[in-house]
């Protein structure tokens, strides 16, 4: 599990390395995660040691937001000062995932049905 954490950790330096170094606008986890993707979907399979570490992370997910949460309290005044353009950006990219959502499943369901008729 040392080597999936090790895996983990080292794609997330690398995506913060080249998003300071090439000045890319995301930030170097998300970048992380694209090699992962890259990397993995490379391997065809995911390795025992990573499937059992993110198992491991996804049942402790909760713990994860205790930062974020302690930071709006932190900022609380921030909050309740700019509280319509954060509603806005919440409600508008929440409409937004659920679009793109829909509209990615409706390509892929009709995608699998046409492939199921072939067999």
């Amino acid at each position: 599990m040392l080597e999936a954490l090790t895996l983990l950790l080292g794609l997330q330096l690398i995506g913060e390395v080249l998003v300071r170094l090439l000045g890319l606008p995301l930030p170097g986890p998300v970048l992380g995660m694209a090699l992962l993707f890259v990397l993995l979907a490379g391997l065809g399979r995911v390795p025992e040691a990573l499937e059992r570490l993110t198992n491991t992370l996804l049942q402790h997910l909760s713990l994860l937001f205790v930062p974020a949460g302690v930071g709006v309290i932190v900022y609380l005044p921030l909050v309740a000062e700019q509280w319509l353009p954060i509603g806005a950006a919440l409600i508008g990219s929440t409409l937004l995932t659920v679009a793109v959502t829909g509209w990615v499943m409706s390509k892929l369901a009709g995608r699998s049905d046409t492939d199921t008729d072939e067999r």
